[in-house]
């Protein structure tokens, strides 16, 4: 499995026979090299989405059509993305599981705001946020979404049980590093957190040092560099 950094909360997730998209809002993310644009998408078999927030969703529908693949997310998004005709969509729920070309995808609760930003027509609802359970290859993998602690992710550690996080913790919008830490020491057993939502604007945290202050020893912290795979 390969997953690599986008830039904020995006990522390339090599796993099984799909490489999914997660989040990937390349076009003014001040984070990622237009230039790569191509390398990110190469190869890729779905998109997926955690909300409609711009920084999140904004490049969804033009990546899919270019790349004729189907964007996965919470039902009212491909709702709104079909009513454009501009992408296929794949709508789901809470509690359910998509098999992308072997990957396992489960979409469950996070703790954040959802509304839609790419109508022209200013903020509309949205659904809800959500986050994802990836398992595929030997590994659950976790990805967040934009979230506060929850009192859900008691659950869902101990029914999924996943050995990588990748968290939302650079604070302001998302937790922080320390609720991160503190997140993971209750609710989990991962053995590799990577950090996202963080040093992408001022405002956010720069670095991970929090988050691995607060973890108990055998969990790594991998803090990742745009467009440099992880392999796990």
């Amino acid at each position: 499995m390969r997953i690599t950094w986008l830039g904020h909360s995006g990522f390339r997730i090599a796993i099984e026979g799909a490489v999914l998209l997660v989040d990937p809002w390349l076009t003014g993310n001040p984070m990622f090299p237009a230039h790569r644009r191509s390398a990110a998408l190469d190869g890729a078999t779905h998109v997926l989405l955690t909300h409609a927030h711009g920084d999140h969703a904004a490049d969804a529908a033009a990546i899919a059509a270019e790349k004729g693949i189907p964007v996965a997310c919470i039902h009212e998004v491909s709702e709104w993305l079909n009513a454009t005709g501009a992408c296929q969509t794949m709508g789901f729920g809470k509690g359910g599981t998509l098999d992308l070309n072997g990957a396992k995808v489960t979409m469950v609760h996070a703790c954040h705001s959802a509304s839609i930003d790419f109508t022209g027509k200013g903020l509309l609802p949205a659904g809800s946020a959500a986050g994802f359970m990836i398992a595929g290859e030997g590994h659950v993998v976790y990805v967040s979404g934009d979230t506060d602690i929850m009192a859900d992710m008691g659950w869902m550690g101990e029914l999924h049980n996943p050995d990588i996080g990748i968290l939302s913790c650079g604070g302001h919008y998302t937790m922080d590093m320390e609720r991160a830490a503190w997140a993971a020491r209750r609710y989990f057993q991962f053995r590799t957190i990577i950090p996202c939502h963080y040093r992408t604007f001022p405002i956010l945290a720069q670095s991970a040092d929090a988050l691995r202050a607060g973890l108990p020893a055998g969990v790594t912290v991998i803090e990742p560099q745009v467009l440099e795979p992880i392999h796990l």
